[in-house]
């Protein structure tokens, strides 16, 4: 049994899936936001973690299992970025404008990643031959958003961003698949509302992140 309203979405014809993950984004973000704010990781803003997240549901789906999802949404995650970056160092010597050089790094990454898949179904890893062409996309789309950084920023921070990135991800998709708390949206979807609450909090949070605190502990405790 589902709430009223679940179970009138699923009546007008919305699967019951595409319900939960609608419910789920406000989670979702809120984690990224939490992150953000009171811990100190940065990402790739809001926006890409929560795509990425929401790749390895799909990943999940798709391979069968929890640790399926992570395994090969990681696989996929590192193939695009080491790809990308040893395609932005090859590209460099011939001096291309921006949009086509971004635009051959997506190419060059989307053919690596059919390759991978390839070599999935060689051994035997029908899961990681599987996966479909969604959560594919949105993983490569993470692509420009690491070639942007590493124009103006470096490789260094881009780097450093992309580990941020997977590491919201991977904390995100654990409690997005977490069975009680799919459960608590589907009977009371006003939870959602609570998540936008505790966001306000967040917005107003004046306070030293966690790496701040870890950063500046000697300053700290000398004051």
């Amino acid at each position: 049994m589902y709430s009223a309203f679940v179970e009138y979405a699923v009546s007008q014809g919305v699967p019951l899936g595409t319900v939960t993950l609608i419910l789920m984004l406000p989670i979702v973000v809120l984690i990224i936001a939490f992150f953000r704010q009171v811990v100190g990781i940065k990402a790739f803003g809001i926006y890409t973690p929560a795509l990425i997240i929401f790749a390895f549901l799909a990943i999940k789906a798709e391979a069968g299992s929890f640790w399926g999802g992570i395994r090969y949404g990681t696989a996929i995650f590192g193939t695009v970025i080491a790809v990308g970056t040893l395609a932005r160092i090859f590209l460099r010597r011939f001096r291309l404008l921006y949009l086509p050089r971004v635009a051959i790094v997506i190419s060059i990454v989307s053919l690596s990643t059919l390759l991978m898949l390839i070599l999935g179904g060689m051994f035997q890893r029908t899961g990681l031959a599987s996966v479909s062409i969604f959560p594919i996309l949105i993983m490569i789309t993470l692509v420009e958003k690491f070639v942007t950084v590493q124009i103006e920023k470096g490789g260094k921070a881009a780097v450093y961003l992309s580990l941020e990135t997977l590491f919201i991800s991977i904390v995100g998709y654990s409690i997005a698949s977490w069975a009680l708390l799919i459960f608590y949206l589907q009977q009371y979807p006003w939870l959602v509302f609570v998540a936008i609450v505790i966001n306000i909090f967040l917005g107003k949070w004046t306070g030293l992140r966690l790496s701040e605190v870890i950063r500046f502990k000697k300053l700290i405790k000398n004051v």
